[in-house]
Formats: structure tokens, C-alpha cells, sequence
């Protein structure tokens, strides 16, 4: 016979549990919900990147200032980021959680080279006397461009505070979401990057 008092608490536990799960489940809905208003924020960035890139106001053009071999540098460290945090995710799923850290350290250097490199390129830029206000053009470029910057930025901060958290707390289901929401964002981020890329670099020497 299940005494009353065990009874309640085995109940008491489903009920808590169903309160977790839900709440996973409605922080994955809103950080989908947030990637979709994301996605937005780049179609208009690149829409108006799109309809800008002739207006040169007779400065130079993409062709003049753009180096490939460097921004295709640039896209090599990104992707292979990407490819680290899908390692890091493959530990997280093992329970390794000194493995989950060490990957993530190595991702987030890579995103930091990324950052690195993109920052030289707008100074080289400004340099050439090609900063966002001399040209529609430039102007659009350096919105599109700088706004996937700043994001991977943002995502970089994330994932230090991420590494504290595991190192910490270890992998509970608390960062283990975190991570995968985190892991959405890096993927997509790197695939926004694959249309700069495409879209803004590629097209000039295409």
C-alpha cells in the first residue's frame, strides 16, 4: 500500500518535472521566435545591400577594395567554428564536460580571429578613405557586414559566460540548454556569414 505522504511527493515530482520540460520547451520557442526576427533584420540588410551597390557616388567599387584570398580566410575560421562547437555539442551529449570546455575555448578563439580580421578589414578600409559615408554603397556594406560582426560578438561574450557555466555547474539540464540555444545562434551566424559572403564578396570577382 503507497503511504499518502510518498504519494504526494511522487505526484509533487511529476508536477515539477512537467514545469521544467515546459519551460524548455517555451525557452526553445522563444529563442526560435528571436532567430526569426533575426533572419528578418538580414533579409532587410541585404534587400537594401542589394538595391545599393551600384551607387558608388563615383568612389570605388567592391572589385577595388575588397581582397578575396583574405575574406576567404575570414569564412575558412567562421566555418571551421562552427564545425568546433558541433564537437563541443557531441561531448555535451557524451556528459564530458571538461571536453565541452576545451572545444568551446577553441571556437571561441576561432570567432575571435574572425573578429579580428573583420576589424583590420574596415580599418584598411577607412585607410583607403573608404569609410560608410563616402557612398551608398559603403554604407550598406559596412551596415550588413558590421551587424553580423557585432552579432558574433555578442556570441562570443555568450560563450564565455557559457564556459564559467559548465566549468561551475557542470552539464545540468540549465546549461545544457543554454548550449543549444547558443549552438542555434552560432549556426546560424555562420550561415548569414555563407550569404555575406556570397552575396558582398563573391559577386565582385564573379
Amino acid at each position: 500500500m503507497t503511504h499518502p505522504m510518498t504519494g504526494d511527493a511522487h505526484v509533487l515530482g511529476e508536477h515539477l518535472a512537467h514545469d521544467r520540460h515546459d519551460d524548455s520547451a517555451k525557452t526553445t520557442l522563444g529563442f526560435w521566435i528571436y532567430l526569426m526576427g533575426d533572419c528578418l533584420i538580414f533579409a532587410v540588410l541585404f534587400a537594401t545591400f542589394g538595391v545599393l551597390v551600384a551607387n558608388t557616388a563615383g568612389g570605388p567599387a567592391g572589385r577595388e577594395l575588397f581582397s578575396l584570398p583574405f575574406v576567404l580566410g575570414e569564412t575558412m575560421l567562421l566555418l571551421f567554428s562552427s564545425f568546433t562547437f558541433g564537437v563541443a555539442m557531441l561531448s555535451m551529449q557524451d556528459g564530458r564536460q571538461d571536453s565541452v570546455v576545451r572545444w568551446l575555448r577553441i571556437t571561441f578563439i576561432l570567432g575571435a580571429a574572425f573578429i579580428g580580421m573583420e576589424l583590420h578589414e574596415f580599418s584598411e578600409l577607412m585607410l583607403k578613405g573608404a569609410g560608410p559615408g563616402v557612398s551608398a554603397f559603403l554604407s550598406s556594406y559596412f551596415s550588413l557586414v558590421g551587424t553580423h560582426g557585432i552579432h558574433v560578438t555578442l556570441g562570443l561574450l555568450w560563450m564565455a559566460v557559457m564556459m564559467h557555466q559548465v566549468s561551475r555547474f557542470g552539464l545540468d539540464g540549465v546549461t545544457r540548454r543554454r548550449l543549444a540555444c547558443l549552438s542555434l545562434f552560432w549556426h546560424f551566424l555562420d550561415l548569414v556569414w555563407i550569404c555575406v559572403f556570397t552575396f558582398v564578396y563573391l559577386r565582385e570577382f564573379v
